[in-house]
């Protein structure tokens, strides 16, 4: 139910059309919509495009909100932490790119590249890659180019250093690492761009599901680096796309 909506109820109420209980119980059902509402014409406060974090969600709810987006204009709608099964679901109405390993998905199809230079995904080991990709997809779904470099390790320096020209080519980089989460701090040794390290829960011993590799990371030598949650491919992805778009040097 919109203001304007509850307003007329209102009114409707303080002038006897409606008792009160009816207008409860109308309120109630108007609150319990079978789609979730975007907050503002498909476009969230920070001028980017919404997205939806299905967890939680039906696939009736998920294809609701897209097809709302859409109407209003917004052609490439993400979606995030989307399991399998809900994603085969909502594949029946819904034209959808689907990564089952980064566990997120894009409806309507990818946009045209409008960031200014290069965002680079690193990985410590390939247990890294499920946040690595929701990182990945997450940026390019809001229209950067990203090159992915999974599997270099922190314990194998000289394969990181063999990429170092590579990583120089960024604007912003990634860093994602479980274990003792000391990638983000390495990288930031090599390059001069932004770093934003995404502690993982990969891990074994006393990782504790991500905590050593956060605060590992948070007290990092290097500068330039800063630091997301524990698994949040998203924010990092979505942080590294507002930088890139913030206008060519």
């Amino acid at each position: 139910m919109n203001q304007m909506e509850l307003k007329r109820l209102l009114e409707k109420v303080a002038a006897g059309d409606v008792d009160v209980t009816s207008a409860l119980l109308r309120f109630r059902d108007a609150s319990e919509p079978e789609r979730s509402a975007p907050s503002s014409g498909g476009i969230s406060r920070s001028g980017s495009p919404e997205t939806i974090r299905a967890e939680g969600k039906t696939a009736a709810q998920i294809a609701g909100t897209v097809d709302t987006l859409r109407s209003v204009g917004q052609r490439t709608v993400l979606i995030t932490r989307l399991e399998p099964g809900r994603a085969e679901e909502l594949r029946a109405s819904v034209p959808l790119i689907y990564s089952e390993m980064g566990k997120i998905g894009v409806a309507g199809g990818m946009p045209e590249k409008t960031g200014f230079g290069k965002i680079i995904v690193v990985t410590a080991s390939s247990g890294d890659m499920p946040v690595a990709e929701e990182a990945a997809i997450t940026a390019e779904a809001l229209g950067n180019e990203v090159t992915r470099l999974y599997d270099l390790g922190s314990a194998g320096y000289l394969r990181l250093l063999a990429r170092s020209a590579e990583l120089r080519s960024a604007r912003v980089i990634i860093a994602v690492s479980g274990m003792d989460g000391s990638l983000a701090g390495m990288i930031g040794s090599l390059t001069d761009c932004p770093v934003i390290a995404v502690p993982t829960s990969s891990g074994y011993g006393a990782s504790f599901g991500g905590l050593s590799a956060l605060l590992g990371m948070l007290n990092s030598c290097s500068d330039g680096v800063s630091v997301v949650n524990i698994d949040n491919g998203f924010g990092a992805g979505y942080l590294a796309s507002r930088i890139n778009h913030l206008g060519n040097e």
